[in-house]
């Protein structure tokens, strides 16, 4: 902490004050009862401190009266012919230690503030009491007033800058503990690790964790609306997500918004460019972050303009797992169309898709093609010359599905340069 300001008002008034010796004796006299006065003042008037006279908290309370008393009167007496600032540095620096120590103890200004306010009443009372006593007159008296309230707001001021700096420190120190915390999470790092690292960065762990990836951009808005357990990871993220041509990403882990939750992300999320993975387990929070990321790579997902759920999405994603195995599948499942014209080929697999979605229902074929049902019919005699017995295998309706799912056709083409036209 920086030295006292010389030009302050409690550096002026104490420059300015004259008392006597004799009333100083007088005041340092009653210290120790003015100190007891105001201790007890403290612990019963303000919340914070109410019943704490026992223990290490009334030691505390009693400790800094007791220092801020006696500095005062060093402050009082010791201005003629010396620095009046010289007797404040100590006890400022005790108070902006108090400050810190608030803060350590996870207790915010409200309760020093207020013990301050009671301390100085109780203080001016007893000493401006003990000054009359001892003959001062009216115009000492009053700068004598001025000097208590300035001298407690100084105190105040100095305590407040260290329950801040305090507060920064600790919230910097856990900030990096927790991205720490996270990158171990990407890393696949094993249970033990992770407990002793939740347990450095002080973050209880959750259930469930799941990833969410949006532009660096948007982070912060983003997480003004999260819990504040939300661990953060920075923008070098493994697998690069979204691809080359995506914004910089950056990933939150989200604890614990599954279910209603999820629904409660998802309009946290509304008009950003988001993609929400599963949740997982806290400890396999890489699995929902590896689901995000292979989403975000999508060719659908790139443009949306708005949050995008990977659970709406596992069919793209199963299909796009492997593109050199769906190109192989695509070529064998579709081989009887092969020596069709593009148009052709495209109308039969077309209508060969419907069939099998719709499980043969004829009608239901030819509304979702907008065609005539007689249509359908002539185009399935076709098929069924191709293909034979094969329409009635499970196994190979299977294969067809897979091969003339909407996105195998681009993820098999990116494999195998396939046509990209045949759907």
């Amino acid at each position: 902490m920086s030295g006292p300001d010389v030009s302050s008002a409690t550096a002026r008034g104490a420059a300015a004050l004259r008392i006597e010796d004799s009333v100083l004796q007088v005041l340092r006299d009653r210290l120790p009862d003015v100190a007891a006065y105001t201790v007890e003042a403290v612990t019963r008037e303000v919340p914070g401190y109410t019943g704490a006279l026992s223990g290490s908290m009334g030691a505390n309370i009693e400790a800094a009266v007791q220092m801020a008393l006696a500095g005062f009167l060093k402050l009082a007496g010791g201005s003629r012919g010396s620095d009046p600032s010289t007797p404040l540095g100590p006890t400022l620096e005790g108070a902006y230690a108090l400050g810190r120590g608030e803060a350590r103890s996870g207790r915010t200004m409200d309760a020093l503030l207020a013990a301050y306010r009671v301390g100085a009443r109780v203080s001016w009372r007893e000493l401006s009491a003990a000054a009359a006593g001892a003959g001062v007159d009216a115009a000492t008296m009053a700068q004598f007033a001025e000097l208590v309230f300035a001298y407690i707001d100084e105190l105040s001021a100095a305590s407040l800058a260290g329950h801040a700096d305090e507060l920064s420190t600790s919230g910097r120190v856990r900030e990096r503990y927790r991205e720490r915390l996270g990158q171990l999470l990407l890393a696949g790092a094993g249970e033990e690790p992770l407990a002793a690292a939740a347990e450095r960065a002080t973050w209880s762990p959750p259930s469930t964790l799941t990833a969410v990836l949006l532009p660096s951009a948007q982070v912060r808005a983003v997480l003004a609306s999260l819990s504040e357990d939300t661990l953060q990871v920075g923008e070098e993220l493994p697998g690069h997500p979204g691809g080359g041509a995506a914004p910089p990403y950056s990933l939150l882990l989200v604890p614990d918004v599954d279910g209603p939750g999820r629904r409660h992300l998802l309009r946290v999320l509304d008009d950003r460019q988001a993609v929400v993975g599963p949740p997982r387990p806290w400890t396999r929070a890489r699995a929902s972050y590896d689901r995000a990321a292979r989403t975000a790579g999508l060719p659908g997902v790139r443009t949306a303009a708005g949050p995008v759920d990977s659970e709406h999405h596992l069919a793209e994603l199963v299909v796009s797992a492997d593109p050199e195995a769906l190109a192989d599948l695509r070529a064998r499942a579709l081989a009887p169309l092969a020596d069709l014209k593009p148009a052709a080929r495209e109308r039969l697999a077309e209508t060969l898709r419907a069939w099998l979605l719709h499980l043969g229902r004829r009608d239901d074929v030819a509304a979702q093609l907008h065609v005539h049902a007689q249509t359908v019919r002539y185009r399935m005699g076709q098929l069924r010359e191709r293909y034979g017995e094969r329409l009635d295998d499970p196994g190979a309706v299977l294969e067809l599905l897979l091969a003339l799912h909407p996105d195998s056709a681009v993820a098999a083409g990116e494999a195998s340069g396939a046509d990209r036209a045949t759907p």
